[in-house]
């Protein structure tokens, strides 16, 4: 039992600094962009490409905090006691209203 509590801990871990990078990469991509767009744009066009900058920002956001959901899911594989299930609910529910709204968010700038 300790050793697949060992190795859910890990590979929770894991995915959790996988869904770190992706958003951390997101953030680094958006601000390279924010700052060419800045420096080499016309006034005109810098509208477009902010829009253009927060689509993928979003886009990235919305992965990392699906593989965040998905680390706390295997997490509660280990030891299913239910306050650590209530938590769970309560983390993947914020989490998903977060990612209801981005992605909702993400499409109203496309559409537009």
């Amino acid at each position: 039992m300790a050793l697949l509590d060992w190795v859910v801990r890990a590979i929770y871990l894991s995915i959790s600094l996988l869904g770190a990078l992706v958003v951390i990469w997101g953030v680094l991509e958006a601000m390279i962009h924010f700052l060419r767009a800045k420096v080499r744009t016309r006034v005109s066009d810098q509208i477009r490409e902010n829009e253009a900058i927060r689509q993928q920002l979003g886009a990235h956001l919305l992965l990392g905090l699906e593989i965040f959901i998905a680390a706390d899911i295997i997490s509660s594989v280990v030891s299913p006691s239910w306050d650590k299930v209530g938590i769970l609910a309560a983390i993947v529910a914020i989490r998903t209203v977060l990612s209801f709204f981005l992605r909702r968010e993400v499409r109203q700038t496309k559409d537009s």
